[in-house]
């Protein structure tokens, strides 16, 4: 399995506030990102997969909405994640 507990208690204690906050925006796009990482390769590999090309857009759509919320909130905040992920404006 490609996303353990180890794992994502490790992405919430790096941007979240704790290890236990997985409500922040922070956590939450660095875990879709994540996951986008990961659906991204598998996709390289099987392109014909359609269920996980539309799962990979739904994720994608996701990120997109927090980050638009956290840019309306706290646009310092928005700027220091979109610099840690190298997410793209």
């Amino acid at each position: 399995m490609y996303l353990t507990a180890e794992k994502k208690e490790e992405l919430f204690t790096k941007y979240g506030k704790s290890n236990k906050d997985t409500g922040s925006a922070e956590s939450q796009i660095a875990l879709f990102s994540y996951r986008i990482n990961h659906l991204t390769e598998h996709m390289k590999k099987n392109h014909k997969d359609f269920g996980t090309q539309r799962s990979l857009i739904k994720l994608v759509g996701k990120r997109r909405a927090l980050l638009d919320y956290l840019k309306e909130r706290d646009i310092e905040r928005y700027r220091s994640i979109i610099k840690e992920l190298n997410i793209r404006k």
